[in-house]
């Protein structure tokens, strides 16, 4: 079996899951489930980012320590992710002491041969990115609060791997995806890159990991945070099997806002350690909330749970799956969710099977019927199934998930158009000489159900296993034919009643 990585970035707990959380964990799970069903050996990493000044912040109103903070906020993390059925293989904290352990490790040997310095400082910092800032950024970025700060502190020689960076860039064209966020940090590059302080003092922040070398400093969040990508998959330990087996990452997934510190501190980073940088970061576009960009203070943020719990967590991932393209943003309303809902869902999907099921259960006894001899129009829609895993490999190589489910979606439409013009249950009452034709079109119309089943279980896995368990075929593969006859067929409830909008 061949490997494979892929990350989401840890989350903050100073912030509830909310709607872009959700998607970003939500594609990784489906590209993971797409690359185990095409042999991949997967390992698939998410977790929670729990050091930092607004941590110490949030804790200190609360009453409560840091540690404690961040407990409540990662049980609600992974209770989200639970009734999303998001299926990864290892949630990082970075309290976790192993994952402490490697950051100081990498410290130590920074320092030791010296791309760690001591230097004073003077300048902007942002309270809310939690990082000293330029003047351009200033100008040119969205900061809440900023303050002029003048201290001592720790710095990671990041200038003297720009030029290196730029190269990597250039030889690696999927390396950073897509196109315009590549775009974005090339021309953040053609600038003089400073040097990243990499420390914060006890006097002022207390909550992080302290410096193997200097035990008056912790670690800057994001230089901690960002080592969870090799901590996370076994970096540092004896033998390194496990890193040395999964390493490079195929895919370190985020939203656009987080885009300079993963393609500018993270590979200078790995550089400097020697360590081989992941083969792709694809920032993707942000969910706006009627066209405007989600805000605490603006009172607009969508929780998945709560959109989970009212309408179904396959419904919710068929949406945000569905609708946004990916590095684009795209804009969620509950009117657009229930219009998606009910055309795709319950008339399209919903409704075929319901259909088929019916027929099957009123005229062959709940079994799959043995088909009689093809016509065109049969032959026709199996044509439609041929080199069916081709095409999905494509479509996910490609990262074109938009188009890999409205691609399954035009084979449930055929079906439908399929039942349509064969008209089975015509068939069956006004010529009951030819049951064999009744058959055959009930044979293919539950076999294209399965198969169709089959490629959406990695976005909607608890409907679509309902649905193959009745026929029993979760195991069965992808080619076409393989439902055997005689077959019972079990009954399958409504999947997704339609939302009446009152």
């Amino acid at each position: 079996m061949k490997p494979f990585y892929i990350t989401t970035p840890l989350y903050y707990v100073n912030d509830e899951p909310h709607i872009g959380h959700a998607y970003t964990t939500i594609l990784a799970d489906v590209i993971s489930r797409f690359n185990k069903n095409l042999g991949k050996d997967v390992y698939f990493l998410t977790g929670t980012d729990e050091h930092g000044q607004k941590v110490q912040e949030a804790s200190e109103k609360r009453n409560v320590s840091p540690k404690e903070h961040a407990d409540e906020y990662v049980k609600r993390f992974k209770k989200t992710w639970k009734n999303l059925d998001i299926d990864y293989d290892y949630f990082i904290r970075t309290t976790d002491e192993d994952h402490k352990e490697k950051v100081k490790k990498i410290l130590l040997s920074l320092y030791e041969k010296k791309d760690i310095y001591f230097d004073e400082y003077e300048g902007l910092y942002s309270v809310s990115e939690e990082r000293f800032i330029t003047a351009k950024e200033k100008e040119e970025g969205d900061f809440r609060e900023i303050k002029t700060i003048k201290e001592k502190n720790y710095f990671f020689k990041m200038s003297q791997y720009q030029n290196k960076l730029i190269k990597h860039i250039s030889d690696n064209p999927d390396f950073i995806q897509p196109e315009s966020r590549k775009n974005e940090i090339l021309g953040f590059l053609r600038k003089p890159l400073n040097d990243l302080c990499i420390s914060r003092p006890k006097s002022r922040l207390n909550w992080g990991i302290e410096l193997p070398f200097d035990k008056e400093y912790v670690t800057y969040v994001w230089f901690d945070a960002l080592i969870n990508y090799i901590s996370g998959v076994g970096w540092g330990e004896k033998d390194n099997k496990k890193f040395n087996y999964y390493w490079p990452a195929n895919y370190h997934l985020m939203a656009k806002d987080i885009v300079t510190t993963h393609c500018v501190y993270w590979p200078t980073m790995l550089m400097a350690c020697n360590i081989e940088l992941p083969k792709t970061i694809f920032a993707h576009g942000w969910w706006l909330i009627d066209d405007i960009k989600m805000s605490k203070s603006l009172g607009n943020v969508v929780k998945p749970l709560d959109l989970a719990n009212e309408y179904g967590s396959d419904s919710l991932r068929y949406y945000l799956m569905r609708n946004m393209v990916l590095g684009q943003d795209a804009t969620f309303t509950l009117d657009s969710f229930i219009k998606r809902y009910n055309a795709d869902l319950a008339n399209d999907y919903g409704n075929v099977i319901n259909r088929v099921v019916v027929l099957i259960t009123k005229y062959f006894d709940s079994k799959v019927p043995s088909p009689g001899e093809y016509n065109n129009i049969d032959k026709n829609l199996i044509n439609e199934f041929d080199d069916i895993s081709l095409k999905i490999s494509k479509y996910i190589k490609e990262l074109k998930i938009h188009e890999l489910v409205e691609f399954i979606f035009s084979l449930v439409r055929l079906i439908n158009k399929y039942l349509e013009d064969k008209e089975p249950w015509k068939t069956y009452k006004d010529f009951p000489n030819q049951n064999e034709v009744t058959a055959t079109t009930l044979y293919l119309s539950i076999e294209c159900i399965r198969i169709c089943s089959q490629l959406l279980h990695p976005i909607m896995p608890s409907k679509t296993e309902i649905v193959l368990e009745s026929m029993n075929a979760m195991e069965i593969n992808l080619n076409f034919g393989q439902i055997k006859s005689g077959q019972k067929i079990n009954s399958i409830p409504t999947l997704f009643p339609r939302i009446e909008v009152k």
